[in-house]
């Protein structure tokens, strides 16, 4: 799975590409934009670092990041939903963890919650990858964020009733 494949099967659909990303700082919209020609089918990159950021630019809710956590699948779910609703895209993923170093009991090192939005709805997941080192756990991110629209687009839900 590659941002160049994903890029691909996103122009075979006529979808656009959005990301909402915190814990990778732009990493996702970077691997996307890095490829030749992906302004086609890539609209925009939110990097929602702090609370603040996701509030006032992907309209995440007080309440959640209060309830949950901005590592939360809650807070991932928002901050897809918010980008879908501000860009022009058919496709949004959003990302929020711990790259570390650091972490807690409750919420380690390496966690990331993921967040996709299409037409379809929005669905979450959340990886652990482990203390595995910043980087590491930021390239793995970026990876699997690529993975989970590449899987959107190749095997969309079926249509709601």
């Amino acid at each position: 799975m590659s941002a160049a494949q994903l890029l691909q099967a996103a122009r075979e659909r006529g979808i656009t590409i959005a990301t909402a990303e915190s814990c990778t700082g732009g990493l996702i919209i970077a691997a996307l934009t890095d490829i030749a020609g992906s302004s086609d089918v890539v609209d925009r990159g939110f990097v929602t670092y702090s609370n603040r950021a996701k509030q006032e630019m992907l309209g995440v809710s007080v309440a959640s990041l209060q309830k949950y956590g901005a590592v939360s699948e809650e807070v991932a779910a928002e901050m897809a939903q918010g980008a879908l609703e501000r860009a022009d895209a058919g496709l949004t993923i959003a990302v929020t963890g711990i790259a570390g170093p650091g972490g807690s009991e409750f919420k380690p090192e390496g966690r990331v919650c993921f967040g996709l939005a299409h037409a379809a709805g929005t669905r979450t997941q959340t990886v652990e990858f482990g203390a595995i080192g910043r980087a590491q756990v930021r390239a793995a991110t970026v990876a699997h964020a690529i993975g989970m629209m590449l899987g959107a687009l190749e095997n969309p839900p079926p249509p709601q009733p």
